[in-house]
């Protein structure tokens, strides 16, 4: 069962890359950035837009449960156009032998790397280094990446601006353990059909562990931002071959702007398809709105 999810996952992973609009730049000549955290030697790209201004946003970009880098063509042909930064920081193999954030996993009982603290960390010395903005800083990831959008909504809501998971979960210990600390504006982009991390979650879950269904997941952060008011869309197609996608936003009149989306793709999978949602643009359009 795992060797399967893990050929599931890479090969979706693979797709991910893949896609996209070609950029003039040669990605293969990018350099591999090192960085020590709490002892371990910490890897990274970083994607700088030409024309890049002072001050300018960075979006840091986590990938899903074994991958160490990877391009994300998508967000820089994105970055390209709206001027911000991607930083994309590796994980380090867990004690489940594979490259994976630091969720608490079932399998990774005895994993102490603070995943946290590292990407706090990685943030602060890139905006010293480059010169990016103090406070437009965001965060967003696929799967593995995604659950660790949703941890670091409950551990440091103060520090990202916004967090867009992707095909993520909560895990039913953060939503028993944790308690949200303050409003947080927040995105999930998910299929009905995700075969990996499923949609209506699943309580007895013995690989990942129990988690929660991603409607549960995204109201508990609505309401953590009082949202009162929802409105519901059906988005246009893509193409005649896209999937429907539902965009329900929950907001209120009263909490100062914070917003709450779940774009539900009908009868999608695990993985990110442009076809049926620009996701990078998406999730940028949602973060632009918190830009100071």
């Amino acid at each position: 069962m795992f060797n399967m999810k893990r050929l599931i996952i890479s090969l979706l992973a693979a797709t991910v890359c893949l896609s996209g609009h070609a950029l003039e730049r040669d990605l293969e000549s990018m350099e591999v950035h090192k960085f020590m955290c709490q002892g371990n030697e910490r890897l990274y790209y970083l994607y700088l837009p030409d024309g890049l201004p002072e001050d300018a946003p960075l979006v840091i970009y986590i990938n899903g449960y074994g991958t160490q880098l990877m391009h994300q063509t998508e967000f820089y042909r994105v970055a390209d156009k709206e001027k911000f930064a991607v930083c994309i920081p590796a994980a380090m193999r867990d004690t489940n032998g594979e490259y994976g954030w630091n969720v608490g996993y079932n399998m990774q009982k005895g994993y102490k790397v603070d995943d946290i603290k590292f990407l706090v960390k990685l943030a602060k010395h890139l905006q010293k280094e480059y010169g990016f903005s103090r406070k437009n800083v965001f965060l967003t990831g696929h799967s593995n990446g995604g659950e660790m959008c949703y941890l670091m909504a409950y551990k440091r809501p103060d520090f990202f601006k916004a967090l867009a998971p992707h095909s993520g979960l909560t895990m039913k210990w953060m939503y028993d353990d944790l308690k949200p600390k303050k409003a947080v504006p927040l995105i999930e982009i998910h299929g009905t059909a995700d075969d990996i991390s499923l949609w209506n979650g699943v309580p007895d879950d013995q690989f990942w562990g129990p988690y929660i269904s991603v409607p549960l997941a995204v109201a508990n952060w609505a309401i953590a931002a009082g949202c009162d008011h929802e409105t519901t869309e059906r988005l246009p197609l893509g193409s005649p071959d896209a999937k429907q996608v539902i965009a329900h936003k929950f907001s209120s009149d009263t909490n100062g702007g914070v917003e709450v989306h779940l774009y539900e793709i009908i009868g999608c999978g695990h993985g990110l398809y442009t076809s049926d949602l620009d996701y990078a643009q998406t999730v940028w359009d949602f973060f632009s709105k918190y830009l100071e």
